[in-house]
């Protein structure tokens, strides 16, 4: 992977993570109702979740990169194409977060780890997700070591930094995430980004 395909891919996975969701809900209420350590413990959940759909994604493009040949390209206008659909409805979608106090104060990491774990792993939805994304900035079909490394460390840095942030200021984003204004600029920033990856995939296939 080139430098610009490093920040490229670095940009999007930030824009996106940043996008309020259920897993920033989940932070913000555990890192609010149980301290940082918790919502730090549920972000390490997500991250790890994130890097079991990164593997599979990359791998499984990989292998059926070897074994379709040719008929990739055809795969890559689709993975293409989603990307454009994703960021267009991310776009149009409406306001939706609600932060809830979880209530009760939850003390044990791993409860909190697993939390952001299972979140993750229940959306089935994100593997295809990042099976049309890698392929805008790595190509697939000779991908070695080193490329999957980096998008290892990508994932970690961006995902986990950005979740790590939504844990420390838990208490002052909260009103700016809820806030309907934020949250469609949040979703028009990472959905012009899908709109750009999906494009600029079309455009290098």
């Amino acid at each position: 992977m080139s430098l610009v395909e490093i920040l490229g891919l670095f940009t999007v996975m930030v824009a996106l993570a940043l996008v309020p969701s259920t897993s920033v809900a989940l932070i913000v209420a555990r890192s609010s109702s149980a301290g940082f350590s918790n919502g730090s413990a549920v972000a390490a959940g997500i991250v790890f979740g994130d890097l079991v759909f990164v593997f599979l994604a990359v791998f499984g493009m990989a292998a059926l990169a070897e074994v379709v040949g040719s008929f990739f390209l055809i795969l890559r206008y689709l993975a293409g194409g989603y990307l454009i659909w994703f960021g267009i409805s991310l776009m149009r979608s409406k306001a939706s977060l609600q932060l809830k106090d979880s209530g009760r104060s939850v003390s044990k990491l791993s409860s909190s780890f697993f939390s952001g774990l299972l979140l993750t792993l229940g959306d089935v939805k994100v593997i295809f997700f990042y099976a049309s994304l890698f392929p805008a900035f790595v190509d697939l079909a000779t991908i070695g070591t080193l490329d999957i490394a980096i998008i290892a460390v990508i994932t970690i840095i961006a995902v986990g930094g950005v979740k790590l942030s939504y844990a420390y200021f838990a208490r002052i984003v909260v009103l700016s995430v809820t806030n309907h204004r934020a949250e469609r600029a949040f979703k028009v920033t990472a959905g012009s980004l899908m709109v750009g990856a999906g494009s600029y995939l079309i455009a290098k296939a």
